[in-house]
């Protein structure tokens, strides 16, 4: 599936559609105020409801396999976890012109995670790394394997490949594209031969919420299911630096095979992004190509 197919068809959802969605289904909490966050995500559109709920929407059609799995795991996967993570309070039907089902959660607390919010990144990385870890020894018995529901997270890197060797040819004036191909081939060969685990399928800074500097919960569970952790390394590179990436390393139990795969899911989604947004938005292409310079450079390195 390209990143074309994976954005189509979007749903517009206003706060006044989710005002009438929960008055006709959830009506004990009709009289609560609608708003949108600050910063809503793509998959989903949410808006808090109150101030204890959210409501979360997908925002297409490929995202709705989302909403049944996450009310089936996540009740099991919170109470294993040292940190808080969405737990589905209610689930919505399709009405009021919108066409998808939908979920209520309680609110979690915090603000999404950025370098100047972070206190102690030594700290943060050590406890993002104990939450995945613990994640990890979660039983897998019965989880959702890699698909369509989770992008293939969790899968191989294969399922990408095209798409990451048509891109690295698109941006051949702009990167070292010879060296972007030698990591994404290393990381190819760097094959999985673990058992399947739980893995959260998108770790990026926006599902990362930080309370007086800390890292205090998880959210945005969509993309999980069961199978390899490497694609959760990606925070790594696109937020981790340092000493910090340094004790997330040494924190998991990721070995140098796994280390490799997840820098080429970072590589691979670096380049998505720098291609998509370089004619449009600098900065989020100016935070792509970063990325994409850092991960060269690490396996230039390890080389």
């Amino acid at each position: 599936m390209s990143a074309q197919d994976r954005h189509a068809d979007r749903v517009d959802v206003s706060a006044a559609l989710v005002r009438r969605l929960v008055a006709a289904q959830f009506p004990r909490w009709a009289d609560l105020p609608v708003r949108p966050v600050a910063v809503s995500g793509w998959d989903n559109r949410t808006f808090r409801l109150g101030e204890g709920l959210s409501v979360r929407l997908p925002s297409a059609e490929g995202y709705t396999p989302q909403v049944e799995k996450e009310h089936r795991w996540l009740p099991l996967l919170a109470p294993r976890l040292p940190l808080p993570i969405p737990v589905p309070l209610a689930k919505g039907t399709p009405a009021e012109g919108y066409p998808f089902p939908w979920s209520v959660y309680r609110w979690l607390e915090g603000d999404v995670a950025t370098v100047e919010r972070i206190a102690d990144p030594r700290e943060f990385a050590a406890a993002l790394a104990g939450f995945l870890a613990a994640l990890q020894r979660v039983d897998p018995a019965g989880g959702p394997p890699p698909g369509p529901h989770s992008f293939f997270r969790g899968g191989p890197l294969e399922t990408y490949d095209a798409e990451t060797r048509r891109t690295i040819a698109a941006l051949a004036d702009e990167i070292d594209a010879g060296a972007a191909t030698a990591l994404w081939e290393a990381a190819l060969a760097a094959t999985w031969h673990g058992p399947p685990v739980w893995f959260h399928g998108d770790v990026a800074a926006g599902n990362l919420l930080v309370r007086g500097g800390r890292l205090s919960a998880v959210i945005d569970f969509g993309c999980c299911g069961v199978g390899d952790p490497a694609c959760d390394l990606t925070i790594a590179w696109t937020l981790l630096a340092g000493e910090g990436r340094e004790v997330f390393r040494a924190a998991l139990p990721a070995d140098g095979a796994t280390w490799a795969r997840g820098r080429g899911w970072a590589l691979w989604k670096a380049l998505l992004t720098f291609a998509g947004h370089r004619h449009t938005d600098p900065a989020e292409a100016g935070r792509a190509r970063r990325v994409i310079a850092d991960v060269l450079a690490e396996h230039a390195r390890d080389a």
